[in-house]
């Protein structure tokens, strides 16, 4: 056969099978299709097997990330369902620029502060969605429930697996913080999580919603050190996105008006 033109096929079928595991390089492949005179014809369609097999796997990858992950899969919030045009101002670019998911090979967290409604949720819904789909571990949950995972592993003697758990993830996002009282245990524990992600030498980022300023979170945390502390390590490296403007939430509310009682039929005049 001509190998001129099945050259870039050699070398995809050897990529692929390295991802897939099996012991085949692309020299080898283009060897083998030497010694049995493949045509090109055969060598494409070998390409298009490897091609079904490597989409399929990634599938199943994706499938399981968002499994692990805990975001809602329903109604999933993804970047192709959010808004940007709602977004104004001459930095209002960051938002889209979210998308490439940079914060992750620089370590960057992110803080997505502003009142209810107006898309903090959704955004950082969508950067993990975007995670799992580029194969990365992430993980979310409300700080309600962070609070109640950490009292729950205290009372059982699980400490060091909940920290474990919060920590592994590439992208942890923690919804919804500052509408809860952490206790002082609660917040030690928060502090040893930030700390060991803040030690971590790989690309990982954590994520807060909150409709709380940050010189307000003191009032929801009983030890105010540890807080600090944490908060020292959360904002090293992190970009804060301050969102201004009215909820979206309610644009599909109806009103109508009725009156109860007797009808009184109109009189003709």
């Amino acid at each position: 056969m001509n190998n001129k033109d099945a050259t870039s096929l050699f070398a995809e079928i050897g990529a692929m099978a390295k991802d897939l595991k099996l012991d085949i390089t692309a020299e080898e492949m283009a060897k083998f299709t030497q010694d049995n005179s493949l045509s090109y014809d055969t060598v494409y369609y070998i390409h298009q097997l490897f091609r079904m097999m490597s989409e399929k796997k990634y599938a199943h990858i994706v499938e399981m990330m968002l499994n692990l992950s805990r975001l809602p899969m329903k109604h999933p919030c993804t970047f192709d369902n959010f808004d940007f045009t709602r977004f104004h101002g001459h930095e209002a670019d960051e938002l889209e620029n979210l998308q490439t998911l940079s914060m992750l090979e620089a370590r960057q967290n992110l803080l997505l502060v502003g009142p209810q409604g107006i898309g903090k949720t959704h955004l950082a819904m969508a950067i993990g969605y975007e995670c799992c789909k580029q194969g990365y571990k992430t993980y979310f949950l409300k700080a309600s429930e962070m609070n109640d995972k950490f009292t729950a592993a205290l009372r059982d003697g699980q400490r060091e697996k909940i920290i474990r758990r919060l920590v592994k993830p590439t992208c942890l996002i923690i919804d919804e913080f500052g509408y809860c009282d952490f206790d002082k245990e609660n917040t030690r524990l928060f502090f040893d999580v930030v700390d060991r992600r803040y030690s971590k030498d790989v690309p990982n980022t954590m994520i807060l919603t909150s409709n709380v300023e940050p010189d307000r979170w003191v009032d929801f945390f009983s030890d105010e050190e540890a807080l600090k502390s944490a908060m020292d390590r959360f904002f090293d490296q992190c970009l804060v996105i301050s969102m201004h403007g009215n909820s979206f939430r309610g644009s599909g509310r109806k009103k109508i008006d009725v009156h109860v009682g007797e009808l009184i039929p109109e009189t003709s005049i």
